[in-house]
């Protein structure tokens, strides 16, 4: 029978060859998982920043349609219609002037060539002429029955178109002064009626004598 001789010099040579097989793929597989969890981080992190701009955009979205529901503009109030005034009526008050007061023939003569005598004896004429017209075609009360130079209080909430205040005015209402004019309204308009054809822009026709 052959005796079996091993070679124990030859066991940590093949033993150290082995652990180094092992250590190094041991390490390969580390590297590895080490690598595949950077790459995993990695693409998280590339995950994030890409969402992140996204939520952003969408919150700025937000803000400026709540700015835009802000800055609405209030609805305009609507403009005040202002009543336009006829200037027939005006022109048809002036013709009546001139023809009781020959009104337009005073205010249009040059008074310097003449006397205050003579400029009285004329202005009389023009009033009483005056009077006539506004008599006949007009009722006209005062404002306030009260005597001028008579104290007078206005309460809150006074007519201002009816109630001019003037001098020293302070505070608010009720106010306490004196009545300087007592102001005039008028009540009632009696104007004659216009045709069609009529032009009221002729005060007074050109007289032409034959």
């Amino acid at each position: 029978m052959n005796n079996l001789t091993i070679d124990l010099a030859l066991q940590p040579s093949v033993l150290d060859a082995w652990h180094v097989a092992l250590g190094a793929t041991a390490a390969i597989a580390i590297l590895l998982t080490l690598i595949f969890m950077l790459a995993w981080l990695a693409a998280r992190s590339r995950a994030k920043h890409v969402a992140q701009p996204q939520i952003k955009v969408v919150e700025k979205v937000v803000e400026v349609e709540k700015i835009v529901e802000v800055s609405k503009p209030a609805v305009a109030p609507e403009p005040i219609i202002l009543k336009e005034a006829s200037s027939d009526a005006a022109l048809q008050l002036l013709a009546i002037l001139q023809k009781e007061a020959r009104f337009l023939d005073f205010i249009q003569e040059d008074m310097t060539a003449y006397s205050d005598a003579d400029i009285g004896a004329a202005a009389r004429i023009v009033h009483q002429g005056c009077t006539k017209a506004i008599q006949e075609h007009f009722v006209v009360e005062p404002v306030s029955t009260l005597t001028e130079g008579a104290p007078i209080v206005l309460q809150d909430g006074f007519d201002a178109a009816a109630y001019r205040l003037i001098g020293n005015i302070s505070g608010s209402a009720p106010f306490n002064g004196t009545l300087v004019h007592r102001g005039w309204r008028i009540a009632q308009v009696k104007l004659p009626q216009l045709t069609q054809t009529h032009d009221a822009h002729i005060i007074a026709a050109a007289e032409v004598e034959l």
